[in-house]
């Protein structure tokens, strides 16, 4: 952060999207909270999004990306156990903080939101491309193209109040288990 006033700004604003969502970001309550003028806070973000953004990147690489590290998988480790620790690792912070998936959700729809998404992807697709190096590349392509998807749905399901954040690992653990147990039965089959 540049100084302590945009420290102040980016805490308040991850406040207000972690306990009143992310419509009730309003600069003025931002300014009164952060103890500073509306006009210090166009000097630093053009827009409310910007600030927004700003917030959930301080947020996402403390909470979801910091752990997120390259590194093979173990030995005897399936593909399935690998790629699902490395998903609660990004998962697990949004099940303590529902507020924030909320509010990344909004951003990631966005105009700006493939910014925000770049740049997740720009951390996590190493470590997951490190767990499949031994992984046939159209394989990798597909995988990532159907956990994309349902990821995305379950993020628009979940702001929608059709599920609870605690619903989407147990989704998507079954569905990277099917698919990976597909894949790994086809190269044994294939071995043999």
């Amino acid at each position: 952060m540049a100084d302590s006033v945009d420290d102040r700004m980016v805490a308040v604003v991850i406040e207000i999207l972690e306990t009143d969502g992310y419509d009730a970001v309003q600069l003025r309550e931002v300014a009164r909270r952060a103890r500073t003028s509306l006009a210090t806070i166009y000097k630093r973000y053009a827009t409310r999004e910007d600030l927004i953004m700003a917030a959930l990147e301080v947020w996402l690489d403390e909470f979801r990306y910091s752990e997120v590290s390259p590194h093979g998988r173990a030995e005897g480790e399936s593909l399935h156990a690998a790629l699902m620790a490395l998903f609660r690792v990004i998962f697990e912070p949004w099940e303590r903080h529902p507020g924030m998936l909320t509010a990344y959700f909004h951003a990631r729809s966005s105009p700006r939101g493939q910014q925000l998404f770049q740049r997740g992807l720009d951390i996590v697709a190493p470590a997951g491309l490190q767990l499949m190096a031994d992984v046939d590349d159209g394989f990798v392509a597909d995988l990532n193209n159907v956990v994309s998807c349902v990821v995305y749905g379950l993020l628009g399901r979940f702001v929608a109040g059709e599920i609870e954040t605690t619903d989407i690992l147990p989704t998507l653990d079954r569905t990277v288990y099917w698919l990976t147990a597909g894949y790994e039965s086809t190269k044994r089959i294939a071995v043999e």
